[in-house]
């Protein structure tokens, strides 16, 4: 018999009033992640992707709701019914965190980013052991200097690096759920790599659940067990990654399976 999903979200709606208009940013979704599971969701820019992420975490934008119903279980616990104390208080609990695409957005320009990594601890880190936990995490995330880089601020880093910030910040109350939402779009190539095989590795070695969110299927193809593929805020079909792959139910699913393989048979070309 297989494990409980560590997150289960049923009929799920989260519809914005966006001046005379609402906007049907989720709009009825279920969907699970399995404890240590990978899953993808994939959908193209405005298909409510990122909205659901932030509602997998509860950290929802500071909008006027039309409508926000349906409920988000984190093991079995419904998180949108939850206070908001006690919110924060399981998020610092080994409980879920969320990786951003934009690090700037997020960082505190001010503050060096060793004290926005101490922040994000557990609040039984004394100062000393929070130090050490700090060095250890950015070098987890492959910082080289970790000392020297938590004496940073957030403008005196690359893109890549500061994306490893906030990798680490995400990882600092040791998640049993990480959320990345579009963690690489805003990557060159090469960086958009490295992320990669960084968040593959931070999966496997801590046996931590993984939701990767993007609108690219081949990262998706990379690491993920399973996927969701969304469009216009609603789940239009989801799968294991090779059954998807393979055997794509949707026509949308298999216009950006097309898609994605026209994008990298220039490169498999080139590397043959």
């Amino acid at each position: 018999m297989s494990a409980a999903p560590l997150l289960r979200i049923e009929a799920l709606k989260v519809h914005l009033r966006v001046g005379n208009a609402v906007v049907r940013a989720v709009d009825g979704v279920d969907l699970t992640v399995g404890p240590g599971e990978c899953v993808g969701i994939v959908g193209e820019s405005g298909s409510g992707k990122s909205t659901l992420a932030r509602a997998m975490v509860q950290l929802l934008p500071n909008v006027e709701m039309a409508e926000l119903s349906g409920r988000v279980m984190f093991d079995g616990v419904d998180i949108a019914a939850m206070p908001r104390p006690a919110l924060r208080r399981l998020r610092r609990q080994s409980s879920f965190s969320i990786v951003f695409q934009d690090p700037l957005g997020y960082l505190n320009p001010t503050r060096r980013v060793g004290s926005q990594v101490a922040e994000a601890l557990q609040e039984s880190a004394g100062r000393a052991s929070a130090g050490a936990r700090v060095r250890d995490l950015l070098t987890e995330v492959g910082l080289p200097d970790p000392d020297a880089v938590a004496r940073r601020y957030p403008h005196e880093l690359s893109g890549g690096m500061r994306q490893r910030v906030l990798i680490a910040v995400a990882l600092a109350s040791a998640p049993r759920l990480l959320v990345a939402d579009e963690p690489t779009s805003a990557l060159d190539a090469t960086v958009q790599f490295q992320v990669l095989r960084l968040l593959r590795r931070l999966h496997r070695d801590r046996g931590m659940a993984l939701a990767l969110v993007t609108h690219d299927l081949g990262l998706v193809a990379e690491l993920c067990d399973r996927v969701y593929v969304m469009y216009g805020g609603r789940i239009l079909e989801d799968a294991d990654v090779f059954t998807l792959f393979e055997a794509p139910r949707d026509p949308y699913t298999a216009r950006l399976i097309a898609l994605t393989r026209q994008r990298h048979a220039p490169a498999q070309a080139r590397a043959g």
